[in-house]
Parts: structure tokens; C-alpha cells; sequence
């Protein structure tokens, strides 16, 4: 199976972060900045470090991503270069772009001109610490969207004693999706009728007002 090949424009810390990411996640990755020294900062992690600037589209071109899975645009401060670096990437024809928004017009702007998805990387992280520290109980959680989420959890005390069976969780808009084993190896298959102890973790998907009901 081929690897997938992403580039990624902008090599601030979230461009940095995620084309690292795909690089150790198997991926090809061409990082690609207008600061040299950055670019030399990556070159020993990704498959390709290249010092151009992306608001040009024939530059974009010819650097090939027309031939790639997926372009993440990390360029944030500078607003006009992030929106002419996505329309260089769509016009060259990649399916996927991913670009980050430092604003709400900025990311209005970035959908018009045709990325497939824009994101605030600290907004988003600012939401999940926030709902992390807040609920004590959850060790992390990841919005899946504005009503769902999946959540990371130790077993709350009420559950010690008793099986999922006698919890019926289902039936109370929970789903356990895996436990956590003593290695830190995900086990799927979870047996219901298991006496569940304290300091066990789980995880576990539903609304979130399901999951503030039966979790806070």
C-alpha cells in the first residue's frame, strides 16, 4: 500500500507539529516555509523541507502537490498568504485542504475560496483543556461534534463492584468503545460481566449530555 503524501505550508509550531505527526504516523511529507531557517529546523523529520513561498501558485505547482493526498495550510498571522496558498493548492487540484484560521472572517474567507476544512488549533485546545479540567473525572476528551464526544475516563466510584451488564449503559446513551489495560494496550472486546475496579480507565462515546448526567 502506497504511503499518503501530505505538504505543508507554514512551519510555525502547528504546521511543525502536524507534519512531524504524519511523518511518524507513516506518512511522506514535503514541509515547506519562506523562512530558511525553519526549514532547516525540519528537514531531519520530514521527507522533503523546501524554503518557497506558497502564496505563489506556480510556485505550488511546481513543487507537486497537485500529485499529493492533502495540503495543511498552518499559516496563521499572515492572513492574505493563507488564503492565496489555499487557492494555490485548490487550484492545482489537491482534494484535500486543511487550513488554519486565526479569526472568524479568516476562516469565512478560507471556506469561500474553497479549503475542505479549517480549524482553530488553539481555540479547539483551549475548549478541550477547559472541558478536562472542569469535569475532573475525564482524563481527555475529544468533541466529535457540537452534541457527541468520546471521552477518557478512570472508573467513577459508583461503578467499582458492579459489571457493565448490571450498569446498562447503553440504555443510558453510553457507549463503552474500549478499556485500558495495564500496559496501556487498548483491549476492544470488553466483557460485560467483569466486576469493574477502582482505577480502571475507559473509553467510552456519547452525548455530551448524556455524559455530564451519568459521568459529572
Amino acid at each position: 500500500m502506497a504511503k499518503k503524501e501530505f505538504a505543508v505550508f507554514g512551519l510555525g509550531e502547528f504546521g511543525s507539529s502536524i507534519a512531524i505527526a504524519l511523518e511518524e504516523n507513516g506518512c511522506q511529507v514535503m514541509a515547506i516555509d519562506s523562512n530558511e531557517a525553519r526549514v532547516q529546523e525540519i528537514s531531519e523529520f520530514v521527507t522533503h523541507a523546501a524554503c518557497a513561498n506558497v502564496a505563489d501558485q506556480a510556485v505550488v505547482k511546481s513543487l507537486g502537490v497537485q500529485n499529493m493526498d492533502g495540503v495543511i495550510v498552518g499559516i496563521g498571522e499572515d492572513m492574505e498568504s493563507s488564503i492565496m496558498a489555499t487557492i494555490s493548492a485548490k487550484e492545482c487540484g489537491v482534494p484535500y485542504v486543511l487550513a488554519k484560521a486565526n479569526s472568524d472572517i479568516h476562516a469565512t474567507v478560507l471556506k469561500k475560496v474553497g479549503a475542505d476544512q479549517v480549524i482553530f488549533p488553539e481555540k479547539a485546545m483551549g475548549i478541550r483543556l477547559g472541558r478536562n479540567l472542569a469535569s475532573g473525572n475525564f482524563i481527555d476528551t475529544i468533541e466529535l461534534s457540537k452534541k457527541f464526544s468520546m471521552v477518557e475516563i478512570e472508573v467513577p466510584q459508583s461503578w467499582v463492584g458492579k459489571t457493565l451488564r448490571q450498569l446498562d449503559l447503553r440504555n443510558r446513551g453510553i457507549n463503552i468503545i474500549a478499556r485500558k489495560g495495564e500496559m496501556e494496550d487498548i483491549v476492544l472486546i470488553v466483557d460485560p460481566d467483569r466486576i469493574l475496579q477502582g482505577h480502571e480507565t475507559f473509553i467510552i462515546i456519547g452525548s455530551n449530555k448524556d455524559l455530564e448526567r451519568e459521568l459529572l
